[in-house]
Parts: C-alpha cells; structure tokens; sequence
C-alpha cells in the first residue's frame, strides 16, 4: 500500500483501529483516564488506595505486554520505514502512556502523611523495575515525553519518601501519650514505631536508592556502643540502616520520657525492659535484623538485662535485706524472730504490689523469675532449713511466724507477671499449709 501511494490512508486506519484496541486493553487492567491532580488530591484515601493497588497490578501487564507487543508489531509492519513506523507506534500509544506513568506523579503530589508511606514505596518500587522496559519501549525522540513522565514520577515519589520519611521521625518526637501502659506493658507507640520500621526495613532496596545521594547527619551526638564501632563490618553504615537506627533511637528516648510517669521505680524499669525485649524481637524477626546487624541486637539484649536488674534490684531490695548476710550464722531468737516478721512483711508488700505487673514475652518473664529465684531462694532456704524447718517446730513461735516454706516462693513467684490480681493473695496462713494451688 506504502508503495502504491496510500501511505496515508494505511496508517490512518491503522492508527484508529490499534489505539482503540490499546485504550480498551488499558480500560480493561484498569488504567483510568481523566484522573486530574486536583480530582486525585479529593479522593479518599481509602478510595486511593484501592486505585493504586489496581494501578500496580495493572503497570508490569500495560509495559511488558501491552505496550512491547504494540512497539514489535509497528516495527514488523513498517519495517520499510523508520519514520512511519515512529509515527504509528508514537500516536498509539503515547496518550495512553501518559495517562498510565502520570498517576504516580500525581500520587506523589498529594498530602503526605506516613500511612501513606508504603504505597508511595510501592509505586517507586514499579516505576523503577519497569524502567529498562520503559527506554527501551518508548525510544523514539516523539515519544521522549512518556521518558519524562517516568522520570518525574520517580523524582516525585522518591521526594513524598522523603518528606514522610522525616514526618514519621517528627511524629514519634511529638507523641504526647501521657498515660501509663498498665502494669509496665508494652507502649502503643513501641508497637506502632517497630511495625512501621520493620515494614520499612523491606523496602531496604528502593529505599537505598532514594537516599543514595542525600548523605544523613544525625542531629545530636550518639555514643559509639549505639551505632558500633567503625572498626567493625557489624557496624551501622548503609544510608538506610542509620535512618532505621535513628527511627528506633528516637523512640526508645520517647519510652525513657514515658517510664519517668511511673511512680514506682521498679515498674518504670520493667516497663523499659519490656518494651526494649519487644523491640529486640522486632528486629530479630525481620530484614532490622540484617540491616542493624548482630552487635546492635547484642548490645540492646545486655541493655535489656540491665533494665531487669534494675527492676530486681529495686522491687526485691526489702526482701532480700530482711535476711541475714550469712543465713547459716548463730543468732539469738529474738534476731531470728525479727528475720521472719521483716521477710514476711516485704514479701507480701512486694507480692501483692507486682501481681499485677506484666511481662508479655516469655523468655524475659522466665528470665527475670529465676534471676529472682537464684538472688532470694538460696538464702531463704539455708535460713529457714535452721531455724523454721521441722527441727525447729517444737520452738512454739515457729508457727506463727514463718509463714513460707522455700517452695512457697516458687509457687507465688510463678504467677507473677502475667498482669492478673485473680491468684495473687498471699496467704496468711502458717508454713504448715503454705500456699494453695
């Protein structure tokens, strides 16, 4: 036909039947036309994010297929000529190309906030796989503005990270939670911050790329043992793992404002404890634990262990001072007496008091109980095997003072921290029967 003179009315005609049949194929996976900026900044985030989740699935079929197989058969049919082919592949499918690569941009103009953090990521993360495809595809110096739309949509969505990146560190700053977690639990903020960041540590690769060339100063001084030494390959390095660090950072410095609230000193260092423990889970359980490395699990797992003494050593401090140094040293009766009544006071007051605290993960609560079992139970024992056991039962006071066998303790130590009151009266009744169960 091109050589008969009809070059006109072949392509016509070939133009208006494939671009109809390219604009139905994009109608069908999705692809929306008409969406304005202004139509995109009014849609619901709900809304929204049901477009981009149609939009995602629909970009890696619109490029790989659509468009490739569009660009191979103008290149066979007018393989006589380049221009031709230029023209007929250009007019096809440019408006659609547009349309598809101009709904990230707008996305990425919209109001930004860190929910919508992970979408924006996803949007980048396709643009960016698809872009080898993509100048390969639309080449041509006619279709060089599809080439720029792609480009902006990823300097656009590669800035939103960015602004939301620093918004979320904000937003953690500023938390203004003025309620205490009952029983020392978990905060809502430790959960919330460690999903965000652990869902984040996912997008290790993209977000490598967005931040290669913006070097990150951390704003205050840290200590070497937070971030490791340079000297070492565990150490925190990479653009992205000191942004997650700093993340997690910040955080932890909010909790430490929050365990202040406690009135009680023992609670505010269990509450420490356990969110840090929550925290160090997190990270073992996800790509954190990749991109913080092994020496920063180390060092928070030892910082947790501290929190823990802490806690022992303040809420059990009574107990364990209410008995002699040396248990097994000759004391007269009265001292012995004295002994009995100060345990009995300080383990009860201290019982009663943390029979309601809570330790949610389960190697830290059997940690912390016979951490508690090796500091108290062996001097307890050898005191009351001497002057509260069997041999000392004809003595008449016996009875009524040495409420607590060795056992005794065990048993109520093991209903401790699971956050209930429900098993938690301490008996009053002689060693005798010691505690029901």
């Amino acid at each position: 036909m091109i050589s008969a003179g009809y070059v006109k009315e072949c392509t016509k005609i070939y133009k208006t039947i494939r671009k109809s049949i390219v604009d139905e194929a994009l109608y069908h996976i999705g692809v929306e036309r008409g969406m304005s900026l202004q139509q995109i900044q009014k849609t619901e985030w709900e809304v929204l994010e049901v477009k981009i989740k149609t939009w995602l699935s629909a970009v890696k079929m619109a490029v790989k297929t659509l468009f490739y197989g569009e660009r191979i058969l103008c290149d066979q049919v007018f393989s006589i000529s380049a221009p031709i082919m230029e023209s007929c592949f250009t007019e096809i499918s440019k408006e659609g190309a547009l349309t598809l690569f101009g709904f990230p941009e707008n996305v990425a103009k919209c109001k930004k906030t860190p929910e919508k953090m992970f979408r924006v990521l996803d949007l980048y993360e396709a643009v960016s796989n698809l872009w080898p495809e993509i100048e390969s595809i639309f080449s041509f110096e006619s279709t060089s503005a599809v080439r720029s739309t792609a480009v902006n949509s990823l300097i656009n969505l590669g800035d939103a990270v960015r602004t939301m990146f620093t918004d979320f560190k904000t937003a953690i700053q500023k938390d203004s939670t003025k309620t205490t977690v009952p029983g020392g639990g978990i905060h809502p903020l430790t959960r919330y911050v460690m999903n965000y960041v652990s869902f984040l540590a996912d997008y290790n690769g993209i977000l490598s790329d967005i931040f290669a060339d913006r070097p990150f100063t951390i704003p205050s001084a840290l200590p070497e043992s937070y971030f490791g030494s340079p000297d070492q390959e565990e150490s925190i390095s990479s653009p992205v793992s000191v942004r997650l660090a700093w993340l997690v950072f910040v955080m932890l410095c909010k909790l430490d404002g929050n365990a202040a609230m406690y009135k009680d000193a023992a609670l505010s260092y269990l509450f420490l404890a356990n969110n840090l423990q929550y925290v160090v889970g997190k990270v073992r359980q996800s790509n954190l634990n990749f991109l913080l490395g092994d020496d920063w699990v180390i060092k928070h797992e030892q910082k947790v262990k501290q929190y823990a003494a802490n806690y022992e050593r303040i809420g059990w401090n009574k107990v364990l001072a209410s008995l002699p140094e040396n248990p097994t040293a000759e004391i007269s009766t009265d001292q012995v007496k004295d002994h009995f009544r100060k345990f009995n006071s300080a383990f009860e007051e201290a019982y009663m008091k943390q029979c309601s605290w809570v330790v949610p993960d389960p190697r830290l609560r059997d940690y912390i109980k016979i951490s508690l079992a090796r500091r108290i139970a062996p001097i307890y024992k050898e005191f009351y095997e001497i002057y509260g056991g069997v041999q000392a039962r004809k003595e008449f006071w016996v009875e009524s003072l040495v409420r607590y066998t060795p056992d005794d303790l065990g048993n109520y130590w093991s209903d401790l921290f699971y956050g209930s009151r429900s098993s938690g009266s301490v008996s009053s009744s002689s060693s005798g029967g010691g505690r029901s169960r």
